[in-house]
């Protein structure tokens, strides 16, 4: 149960970065299709299986927020990258910093799946 339900969560990871991705270059780009009905609904259902499945991993693997560092890190970048994403996707702030706000949740991203991969804080800085 456990393999499966890792399997869902990666899916959902990859399904909301490329949502989000596509989703932020419309912003930049000025297209309608940032404002379609499915644009608006489709994320909200991809990113609540992301969520409920990530907090049933850590309930299955015993894991605890603010005890296991890396846990707690991964909570701390979601919170940035919904925080830089609200920004990147709002249609009234400037251009600039819309194009500033989907590169740094990008980043922040690549920050959650290192501390996801290598189980700690440091992210990819834990390989070298």
């Amino acid at each position: 149960m456990y393999l499966a339900l890792k399997h869902f969560h990666i899916t959902c990871v990859v399904l909301s970065i490329a949502g989000f991705t596509l989703r932020g270059w419309w912003s930049i780009t000025g297209s309608p299709l940032l404002r379609a009905r499915l644009t608006r609904i489709l994320p909200h259902l991809v990113d609540s299986c992301l969520l409920l499945s990530a907090i049933a991993l850590a309930w299955m693997a015993g894991f605890v927020p603010f005890v296991d560092g890396w846990l707690t890190a991964k909570i701390v970048g979601l919170l940035v990258y919904i925080g830089l994403g609200a920004i990147a996707l709002r249609p009234a702030r400037p251009r600039p910093q819309r194009v500033l706000a989907v590169a740094g949740a990008l980043a922040v991203y690549s920050y959650i799946v290192s501390v996801a991969v290598t189980k700690s804080p440091l992210g990819w800085l834990a390989l070298t």
